[in-house]
């Protein structure tokens, strides 16, 4: 290829902002392929066909086929700014939400079967590029079981979102639903503790694999990270094929000066509005606001807090916006209901979210491991410092002279680091001159785009 021919990447997930979503999946899957565009490529997506999708009109068909042991898949196209969305529609991945099924193995193992029959009937795709675990078979079965020899020259990348969520299956059932061959299913293959591991398939396969960020890239090639699968990434390390290639943020989306869903501003002063009109809307005394936005699970870290919250209240007011672990729910709905600076939301309020972006004065995030997040870098841009776990993404985005970073993830280290930033905001001239400098961070998907496009090319070169 070309040096500067144009490229066709497709990026194959489970969920894509807008259409479908529940993190930051589908938060890269929908921005990476506009950025990717900006540079005069060609990037699509594709993704399944929900019972919901958040899209004025339902996509449009453009074309039916048969999938063996699926039956007919329906291929829609919404196309918007230039980028064209795809989606699959089939009864298993018809549904109305997106995980949580006892069948999701099944579901999305199927999904990539379809997937891979789709390239026959969409517009030449030079880089395949699959995101986590539900997409992680493709890069063997466009190896190994592929419909079409023309679908063996197309080069694959795989990217670790999570590498705690990795799906694991039974072979006998696995092999069956994607025509993958059995002699894959072995320690150096797909073979986990004797189930068929989809990100270990991507890992294995892929051409190119990498996570977003550095920081993450090294982590889990360790055992405290590696959640077992250490060993293959170390192998992938070694052979030059594990990449970290921090995520950008989606900068229009989350802009403060053109949100619509808050007080708009565009510097520290305005900045205090939308603090003011948070602190109405929870009727929160003058103590300043600490948030999260975050799933309720033990990566997140929230937990730790827990211990010396009586303390925590007496500095700050509190407001979570969240879902997920029952118990962290129940604990967080009672204070809630029985503490005035405590605040809970359940659920991810579209939004709110916003609206905690932008008048909170900190936010939280004790994460145990973080691949990348996205919340600190929004935070940032609209004013509210970081409190962060040093690992991961947080790492790689949080400048200690903007945010504050604990290393343990006990209590007493976050104990430490909240106390610090207590002091801090009292100092109204630093705090000042950390939320402005804050602002000023570049996240957009400039940077990364243009690594992402020069890493497709050396796949090409190959």
């Amino acid at each position: 290829m070309m040096p500067h021919s144009k490229l066709h990447v497709l990026h194959v997930s489970t969920e894509v902002f807008p259409f479908s979503r529940t993190g930051g999946l589908a938060d890269v899957a929908g921005a990476l392929p506009y950025a990717i565009q900006k540079h005069g490529h060609v990037s699509s997506t594709l993704s399944p066909w929900y019972e919901t999708l958040n899209t004025p009109q339902p996509p449009e068909v453009i074309k039916s086929f048969q999938v063996p042991g699926i039956g007919n898949i329906e291929l829609g196209q919404v196309t918007i700014d230039g980028v064209n969305h795809y989606f699959l529609n089939f009864p298993l991945v018809h549904t109305p939400k997106l995980y949580g099924y006892e069948n999701d193995p099944e579901r999305f193992a199927r999904f990539c079967l379809a997937a891979m029959h789709a390239l026959l009937h969409l517009p030449h795709v030079d880089v395949l590029h699959a995101h986590d675990w539900g997409v992680g078979l493709l890069p063997a079965m466009i190896q190994y079981a592929a419909p079409h020899p023309r679908l063996h020259g197309i080069s694959t990348a795989f990217t670790i979102h999570n590498l705690q969520h990795q799906g694991r299956w039974n072979p006998q059932d696995v092999l069956g639903w994607t025509h993958l061959p059995s002699y894959l299913v072995h320690p150096d293959g797909v073979e986990f503790f004797g189930d068929v591991n989809y990100i270990k398939s991507g890992i294995r396969y892929a051409d190119v694999v990498t996570t977003v960020s550095p920081t993450y890239a090294q982590e889990i090639t360790t055992p405290l990270y590696g959640e077992n699968l250490d060993g293959i990434l170390r192998q992938t390390q070694y052979q030059g094929k594990l990449r970290g290639i921090l995520n950008g943020l989606d900068t229009e989306r989350w802009d403060p000066r053109v949100d619509p869903d808050i007080v708009q501003f565009s510097d520290y002063t305005g900045k205090k509005a939308a603090t003011e009109a948070l602190r109405q809307e929870f009727n929160f005394d003058e103590k300043p606001i600490l948030a999260a936005v975050t799933r309720l699970a033990t990566q997140k870290g929230l937990d730790l807090m827990l211990p010396f919250l009586k303390e925590l209240l007496e500095d700050w007011n509190i407001l979570i916006l969240g879902g997920g672990d029952a118990n962290l729910e129940g604990i967080f709905a009672v204070l809630d209901e029985h503490v005035p600076s405590f605040k809970f939301r359940s659920g991810m309020q579209e939004a709110l979210s916003h609206r905690i972006y932008a008048g909170a004065d900190a936010f939280l995030m004790p994460s145990r491991f973080e691949p990348c997040g996205l919340s600190q870098m929004i935070s940032m841009r609209y004013g509210t410092l970081p409190i962060v776990r040093d690992t991961g993404g947080l790492h790689d985005t949080v400048p200690p002279h903007i945010g504050f970073r604990f290393r343990e993830a006990t209590p007493q280290a976050l104990r430490n680091v909240l106390r610090e930033a207590r002091g801090v905001y009292e100092d109204k001239a630093a705090w000042e001159a950390r939320v402005r400098e804050g602002m000023k961070q570049d996240f957009s998907w400039e940077k990364a785009a243009a690594e992402y496009i020069a890493l497709y090319r050396t796949l090409l070169e190959d």
